[in-house]
Parts: structure tokens; C-alpha cells; sequence
């Protein structure tokens, strides 16, 4: 392999192969896919999707790429879209150690690329997880902490990369070609947490993938770039975002310790740094029943980042603030005993009631002795009674992951009502088994049923 971390990783990425991946590490592939496919399903509902649909069909007028939920567009338009439906109701993926949502980025021009070209299940499996572990190997080896400091935001900055080379294995790039198309997607790494508060902050997202699309597209005609692009003392990533990088971090034991396995799923809708806030309050729901008439005040301490992001919307305004408030999450979580999207309708979070527990009865701080993911809830009732519960780990983490079953049964729960039951069925046994299915275009005419492509076209 090369001394350079641009061209280490383009050609583990060109030349992974399905043997090479553990069976935990395929595994988790496929839960962190059938969860995208979730999540993408649950998108069209989200308040801005038909904004960047308009986008995304004004891209180009072909119908090549097929959209999750019905419909197709361009391969641009479909790309971009479908990242964006990954991530428009706030309970797609997220690798904690960078904080970024990396399926948004990755699946979709993976999909996009393997419907057009016939490819397999198997080719769909190995590319997701070169794009995953190229994105979170990037990641930790920018040196997340000083990366945060400047202010830049992960999916935009990093996704790219992750996108070009799951485009990259499924077009066959050799380790030049891919270290072409990192430097292309490089030259597109944008985003900052200057955003934070928006739904631009999700477009980072669907954005990263177009852009990862079109580095890989661009490398394949051969287009020049450079194939030094992390490294580069003027202008490279490591250099220029943050200090240098961890080049440790980003090709040590690469191949043997898989960084990807350390990508979270969120069981609820509702930011990733809220998740254990989530677990520990329905833990103490199990403790027995609670009249939330009777409850005094509910305080809830996070980490200081936590608290920076969710913990100061007491008075939230529309469903995207809803889903990043902690103030409006733990109060609907304590009087519905429940956390869907139904519980961010406006009928919900609208209710004055509701509005009036947020604001008065929950009170978040920080806790600078909690990490990232800690949490600890106290609900104190008028009786004086105190209920208290702390977590470490919340569900989803690598610590105390997911089961296929749960992420089935959220894929069943979002899928219901856009795709027929039977082919709920049909798709997660596909995903259960993806390295058998002999082409990546049935998986996609299942999740875009031919009635909703026509009427879209």
C-alpha cells in the first residue's frame, strides 16, 4: 500500500472484496441498509421533502433512478432525494465519534449505481461497506475535536468521500481511479454547523451524496485531480480543516478493525444525542405507571455538547425543532408513552398542554462530567417521590445495539401505508439476504412500486 493516506484508502476500497468482510461487519451492513430503507420510507412525511423534491426533479427529466416510495428520477435527482429522505425525519444513523449521519451519503448513489448496472446484492454489500469505512476512517483520522472547533459539520465534509467510493467498487475503479475520485470528491467537502437549527443542516447531507456521485462519475472519464487530496500540505483535508490529521487513525489495522461497526442506529425519531434521554425516560416509565398530571418537574442533565444542541428550546417552533428539543421530547415521551413521528404532527406538538409541560416542568443542564453519550433523568413527583435512571449506552449503540428484529420491525412500521405488506416482507428477506439477490434492480422495483414510477413520470 502507498505511504499516503488519500491512496491507502482508495485502494483498499477498489479492492475489497465480499471474503474480505467479516460476518459481523456484512451484518451490520445490512441493518445499517434495511434501517436507511426505514428512514427514507418515513422521509415523505418530513415538513421540507417536497421542497427538495422540487429540486431533485428539476435536476434533469430522465427516469433511470428509482426514488424509495414510488417515483423516479435522474440519477442525480434520485441521488439526492433519496439522501434527503434518509434523513428528513431525524432518525437515520449516526457515527458518535463523529458525529456524522453517514447512510444518507453512501446508500443512495449506491442504490442509484447498482439499479443502473445490474449489479448484485453481493457488489451492493461490498460497496456499502467501503463507503461506510472510508467515511468514518476519514472522519476519526481528521481529528473530530479540532474538526468541531473550526466549525465544520461531518456529512457534507466527509460523505463525499464515502459516496465516490461506493461508486467507485460498484464501477469497478481500479486504486487510481478511486484516488482520483477522492480528490474530486475533496474539492467538494463543505458545511458547518453555521447551519445548526435549519433543515440545511440534512441538506449537508443528501448534498454529500450528489457530490460523492458526481466525483466518481467525473473520475471515470478520467478526469484529473489529484491523489494526494487528505495529505496535501496546502489546502489538504487534514491540513486545512483541522490540524494534521490522525493518520493513525485513519489506515491503521485498516481491514482488521472496522471503524463502520461503530456507526449507531436510533430506535426513535429525534436527534442522536437525544437517544439516551429517550431510553432512560420509558425506562422509567417501566418502573410503573405514571399520571403525568402528577408529575412536579422532570430534570434532565446532559453532556455540555448535548445541552448546546438540545437543550435550550423550551419554546420550539415547528416539527424540525420539535425533533432537536429536549424540552418537547421528554414531556411528549412522559404523556403519550410513545415516540413516533405521530408525536411530531403539529396536532401533537402544538397542543398547549403539551407546550406548557415543555417549558415549565422540564429542565435540561449540563453536566460537564457526562460524556457524549450519558445521560441522567429524575422525575420527581408532587408526592415528593423521585424516580431516577442514567445511561451510558443509549439503544442503538455499538455498546448495546440494535437487533435485526427491532430494525425490522421499524422498517414494517415506516413502510406501512407506502408499500404493500407483502412486499414488506419480500424486501427485508432481500435485505436478510442480500448477498444472494442476483440484482440490485429487484430490491429497487420492490421499494418503488411501478404504479407510483408511472404516475411520477
Amino acid at each position: 500500500m502507498s505511504d499516503d493516506a488519500t491512496e491507502t484508502l482508495a485502494q483498499f476500497a477498489a479492492t475489497l472484496r465480499y471474503d474480505d468482510l467479516p460476518e459481523r461487519v456484512r451484518e451490520h451492513c445490512k441493518d445499517l441498509l434495511l434501517d436507511a430503507l426505514a428512514c427514507a420510507l418515513a422521509g415523505h412525511q418530513g415538513e421540507e421533502t417536497h421542497q427538495i423534491a422540487a429540486l431533485a426533479d428539476a435536476l434533469a427529466q430522465s427516469t433511470e433512478a428509482s426514488v424509495i416510495g414510488g417515483g423516479s428520477l435522474s440519477l442525480a435527482g434520485a441521488t439526492l432525494l433519496n439522501g434527503y429522505l434518509i434523513t428528513a425525519t431525524t432518525m437515520c444513523d449516526v457515527h458518535r465519534p463523529i458525529m456524522t449521519h453517514v447512510t444518507p451519503e453512501v446508500v443512495p448513489p449506491a442504490l442509484a449505481i447498482a439499479e443502473r448496472e445490474g449489479n448484485s446484492g453481493r457488489d451492493l454489500l461490498v460497496a456499502l461497506a467501503a463507503g461506510f469505512e472510508v467515511t468514518t476512517r476519514i472522519g476519526v483520522g481528521l481529528d473530530y475535536p479540532e474538526f468541531r472547533k473550526r466549525g465544520w459539520h461531518g456529512p457534507g465534509v466527509l460523505g463525499p468521500f464515502g459516496a465516490a467510493a461506493a461508486v467507485g467498487r460498484l464501477l469497478g475503479f481500479d486504486a487510481e481511479t478511486m484516488a482520483r475520485a477522492f480528490g474530486l470528491a475533496g474539492s467538494q467537502a463543505a458545511g458547518t454547523f453555521a447551519a445548526w437549527g435549519t433543515p440545511t443542516v440534512k441538506f449537508h447531507q443528501c448534498r454529500g451524496a450528489l457530490s460523492g456521485l458526481m466525483a466518481a462519475l467525473l473520475a471515470e472519464q478520467k478526469f484529473v485531480a489529484t491523489r494526494e487530496f487528505l495529505t496535501a500540505k496546502d489546502g489538504g483535508l487534514f491540513n486545512t480543516y483541522a490540524n494534521g490529521g490522525r493518520l493513525d487513525l485513519a489506515v491503521g489495522d485498516l481491514g482488521k478493525r472496522w471503524e463502520l461497526e461503530q456507526i449507531d442506529l436510533r430506535l426513535w425519531p429525534s436527534a442522536s444525542l437525544m437517544q439516551g434521554m429517550n431510553g432512560a425516560l420509558f425506562d422509567v416509565l417501566s418502573q410503573g405507571a405514571i399520571d403525568p398530571a402528577a408529575i412536579k418537574s422532570v430534570r434532565v442533565a446532559l453532556s455540555p455538547m448535548a445541552f448546546n444542541m438540545h437543550g435550550t428550546l423550551p419554546r420550539y417552533k415547528g416539527k424540525f425543532e420539535a425533533l432537536i428539543s429536549g424540552h418537547y421530547t421528554a414531556a411528549v415521551i412522559l404523556h403519550d408513552r410513545a415516540l413516533t413521528l405521530a408525536e411530531f404532527e403539529p396536532t401533537r406538538y402544538d397542543d398547549p398542554k403539551l407546550r406548557r409541560f415543555a417549558e415549565h416542568q422540564v429542565v435540561i443542564s449540563a453536566d460537564p462530567s457526562l460524556s457524549i453519550t450519558q445521560t441522567v433523568v429524575e422525575v420527581e413527583m408532587a408526592d415528593g417521590k423521585i424516580r431516577s435512571v442514567r445511561s451510558d449506552h443509549p439503544k442503538g449503540s455499538f455498546q448495546n445495539p440494535l437487533s435485526r428484529k427491532e430494525v425490522e420491525d421499524k422498517f414494517r412500521v415506516y413502510a406501512k401505508g407506502r408499500l404493500p405488506a407483502p412486499v414488506i416482507e419480500e424486501v427485508i428477506a432481500s435485505v436478510n439476504a442480500l448477498e444472494n439477490l442476483p440484482s440490485v434492480s429487484a430490491l429497487m422495483d420492490m421499494l418503488s412500486p411501478t404504479t407510483a414510477k408511472r404516475d411520477a413520470a
